[in-house]
């Protein structure tokens, strides 16, 4: 399906969270509201467009009558397996061999895309991304390929060691920054390889503090 822009998901999601909670679907003044419109004909424009990128259905004059399109809901309950390759450190970049064998079903619900060949995941240990409420245990889905931004979490190569960080440019060139005081940023003294971005967390409720 098309990709939607930002406030086409924003919207999308307020619809569907509705709808899944069994209330009523909402009307184009309430979705208005929700976002802060004055006017309910900026909600119909975006209400619009997904119908017309195939996210939502409803029945022309017919009050409260949206609902998910066929298609949303098969693509996003959908389970995709999404491979394992072991742990890598929050903490002091070390050595890692990927250990690929197990697998983690997903849906678009739960991580809020749709994987894709180059997705995988990994699973985190140690406590050096906390300022980005990601802690040991919890589970980061990664898209190998993309370039990241400024600002993103990476899985990424240092000098030959992996490491879960935030990547970071300055003055043209990058270097990992740690999201806990206790831990230094890393900078490459030979090469600074990204695996992948990070597009997802996963968390179970056991790991959380």
């Amino acid at each position: 399906m098309t990709g939607l822009t930002e406030i086409q998901r924003r919207v999308f999601d307020f619809v569907r969270d509705k709808l899944a909670a069994g209330d009523p679907a909402p009307t184009l003044r309430e979705v208005a509201a929700e976002f802060g419109w004055k006017s309910k004909r900026a909600a119909e424009c975006h209400i619009e467009a997904l119908i017309r990128k195939g996210r939502l259905a409803s029945e022309r004059g017919k009050a409260r009558s949206l609902r998910l399109a066929d298609a949303a809901q098969t693509v996003r309950r959908a389970v995709v397996e999404v491979p394992m390759f072991g742990s890598i450190p929050a903490g002091f970049g070390s050595d890692r061999e990927q250990e690929a064998g197990e697998c983690l079903p997903v849906t678009m619900d739960s991580i809020g895309f749709k994987p894709t060949r180059h997705t995988f995941a990994l699973r985190v240990s140690g406590d050096s991304m906390i300022g980005r409420h990601i802690c040991d245990g919890d589970i980061v889905v990664l898209e190998h390929g993309p370039d990241p931004r400024p600002g993103q979490i990476v899985a990424a190569l240092i000098d030959r060691k992996s490491t879960l960080k935030t990547y970071v440019v300055k003055n043209g060139k990058p270097f990992l920054k740690a999201e806990n005081p206790k831990y230094p940023d890393l900078i490459p003294s030979e090469e600074l390889m990204i695996q992948g971005v990070v597009c997802a967390l996963i968390r179970r409720m056991e790991n959380q503090k």
